[in-house]
């Protein structure tokens, strides 16, 4: 068993808008290499832009590795008890009451949440469904659509693109191109596939569509037969104590999906809006890689074997 501080990855940030601020990225899913995005992601934040970020992980407890299939373990949330912002990009977790409690009650204190991809259902319970946060599932009742729709605008409906055959092209929403998240966004584009969306949650603003394209290059022509769907949007969620959060939610940002320049920089954009730092949102901020980036395709038991959260230390 590996020690507590080894369990984790912290990029200290250096100089920047994001000085004294904490991010707490929380990875977790089988299938779109969260445990590759979001260490691209802290990194580039805590380098370009100042912040200082904590990335966690799926762990396995005997081995101390990084295992995304592992559904019950992701060691350190009690880093968000000092986070300024949560990034999460979970599928199907059933966490232990102890490690759910830091998520619940980080988003209950309203503070800011973005949710990545597969974050819409983030929690499965299949094991404890007597848990006090059994109604987070993504097929809650009594929560309707749990954290996913309650929280970050929607839960799992299904795939609306073809998936690993259909890709992504963002469009932007016209009606709110001025918005900061929007600062220097032009051309979003991705392999993943469109997912579709029923009902959003919390006075939303969708500030990109996503277009249907009938092949996997981004050249390909859109699939005129399928509708545009909400791709990436804002809103709010007011938890169990009263206070209100700043969200931001896309259903982009596989691993994969980060190679494009424009969705790393709408991400990074969407980090300084929740923390309500629009201001200081640079008109094209620095969104390059901090270190060689070559990410798997998205599949499931496609991860990399073997990694250990310090090996992915500066």
């Amino acid at each position: 068993m590996s020690n507590n501080n080894e369990q984790w990855v912290v990029y200290e940030g250096k100089e920047g808008p994001g000085k004294g601020k904490h991010i707490v990225f929380v990875s977790g899913d089988e299938e779109y290499r969260s445990e590759e995005s979001l260490p691209l992601l802290a990194q580039i934040m805590a380098v370009h832009h100042g912040f200082k970020c904590t990335v966690l992980f799926a762990i396995d407890p005997e081995t101390g590795v990084i295992d995304p299939v592992n559904q019950t373990n992701i060691p350190g949330l009690e880093n968000l008890e000092t986070a300024d912002m949560m990034v999460l990009s979970l599928r199907f977790r059933e966490l232990p009451d102890e490690q759910m409690k830091y998520i619940i009650d980080y988003t209950n204190a309203g503070k800011p949440v973005m949710g990545l991809r597969t974050a819409t259902h983030s929690f499965n319970y299949t094991r404890n469904k007597d848990s006090v946060y059994a109604k987070y599932d993504f097929r809650s009742q009594t929560f309707e659509g749990g954290y996913g729709r309650q929280v970050l605008g929607e839960t799992w409906i299904n795939h609306h693109g073809h998936h690993g055959k259909e890709a992504t092209r963002g469009i932007i929403n016209g009606t709110y191109g001025s918005h900061p998240i929007l600062n220097g966004v032009k051309d979003v584009w991705g392999p993943t596939d469109v997912y579709t969306v029923t009902k959003l949650t919390g006075d939303p603003e969708i500030l990109l569509y996503g277009l249907v394209l009938s092949g996997m290059d981004p050249n390909d022509k859109p699939n005129y037969d399928k509708t545009i769907m909400p791709l990436a949007w804002t809103k709010t969620y007011t938890g169990d104590t009263g206070n209100t959060s700043r969200v931001f939610c896309t259903t982009m940002a596989a691993s994969i999906d980060l190679k494009c320049e424009d969705l790393r920089r709408l991400l990074v954009n969407g980090c300084y809006w929740c923390m309500g730092m629009e201001d200081q949102i640079p008109e094209r901020g620095n969104v390059d890689y901090v270190t060689d980036f070559e990410p798997l395709y998205f599949g499931f038991g496609t991860h990399k074997k073997g990694v250990r959260p310090s090996d992915l230390k500066l």
